[in-house]
């Protein structure tokens, strides 16, 4: 019988965010929350009121949820932490380093962190972990770098698989999803392509999706430079719908500069079955694949370049995306996030049934 078949023992948990935008951990916290719900266990959700786009997700998708007043990141902290002390036999799974420190000690609860912390980060997370059950990472990438974590896969919500109608000749469409900041290397793309447009027989053009956030200034103008030689030859789109945007291209390329956590977006790439270049950044090879053949030292423009010219004449070779996909049914599809989450509550729950036959705290 499966962990899911047999359930969890809780019948109830509040989910505690890290910030109010929805970006790629909050994505994850509503996929948990999803999945938590699919298991009939009542979830509630905490998040700040300003800024309240997560806040507005979870109650479109009919969450309940417990808005927290926060101007700041410290008067969050200071919500979340009155909330908690109100609240502590409530299970808590802390979606982030905020909550996860905001809440040290204080009752049952997970420590979850979708970013790799360095410096006084790395310093906080070691403090915030104290007391907690597990602490929760998304990729064995990430928890070589922080000894005793458990690794929990994050997941994509359900996407189709396109079948794709390849073109080899005429307009190739070369696509970037993703923050618009330096760290993700959109102008090292820009500048690869610069390059592949000299020499390639294809008109070349890129697609953008994405803006700039959690960036500045000098971010816009880095990537501006980069741009500038491709003038006319560039779609910017801001966000967009995934599946609308890889509809639009025959090539994802993901060149990111930093030791990334997890990388969603290539997960997404897999389950609609666009072919994609990944740079060797953190968990990037990890998460596609030991067999995935399209794989760059990050910040290489050059060598990028070349992985593309090679690429064009084999993008109506369906083996490696429809590999990709089964990949992405067996690891990242909703299906499997919600089968490691009952796994990991069933586990909590032994290990509680445990302590107390030892006459040990449940915490």
């Amino acid at each position: 019988m499966s962990a899911a078949a047999r359930g969890p023992r809780i019948s109830s948990l509040a989910i505690a965010a890290n910030n109010g935008d929805v970006g790629g951990g909050e994505v994850m916290l509503l996929n948990i929350a999803a999945a938590l719900r699919e298991m009939a266990i009542e979830v509630r959700i905490l998040a700040p009121t300003s800024p309240d786009g997560l806040l507005s997700t979870a109650r479109e998708r009919g969450f309940d949820v417990t808005p927290l007043d926060a101007s700041t990141r410290a008067s969050y902290m200071r919500e979340i932490a009155a909330w908690r002390l109100r609240n502590l036999s409530v299970p808590l799974w802390c979606n982030g380093l905020v909550p996860t420190l905001a809440t040290t000690a204080m009752g049952p609860r997970l420590a979850h962190l979708h970013l790799l912390p360095t410096g006084l980060n790395a310093a906080a997370a070691r403090i915030g972990r104290l007391g907690a059950r597990r602490l929760l990472v998304p990729s064995h990438f990430m928890s070589s770098r922080i000894p005793g974590a458990t690794v929990l896969e994050n997941w994509t919500e359900d996407i189709g698989f396109r079948d794709r109608n390849v073109r080899t000749t005429g307009l190739l469409r070369v696509g970037f999803l993703g923050r618009l900041t330096t760290d993700k290397g959109v102008h090292v793309l820009a500048r690869a392509l610069q390059e592949v447009i000299a020499q390639s027989d294809r008109e070349v053009r890129l697609i953008i999706a994405g803006e700039n956030r959690f960036g500045g200034s000098d971010d816009d103008r880095e990537i501006a430079a980069a741009l500038e030689p491709l003038t006319g030859s560039v779609d910017r789109l801001g966000w967009v719908d995934r599946e609308e945007f890889f509809d639009q291209i025959d090539l994802a390329v993901f060149p990111s500069l930093v030791e990334e956590s997890f990388g969603l977006v290539v997960a997404e790439a897999m389950a609609r079955g666009v072919p994609f270049v990944i740079s060797d950044a953190g968990a990037l090879p990890e998460i596609a694949g030991p067999s995935h053949p399209w794989v760059v030292p990050r910040g290489d423009d050059g060598a990028l370049a070349e992985m593309i010219l090679s690429m064009i004449g084999e993008l109506d070779d369906e083996g490696a995306q429809r590999d990709a996909r089964r990949r992405w049914e067996e690891r990242f599809s909703p299906a499997a996030g919600a089968g490691r989450v009952a796994e990991l509550l069933l586990d909590l729950g032994q290990a509680a049934g445990t302590r107390r036959a030892g006459g040990r705290s449940d915490v």
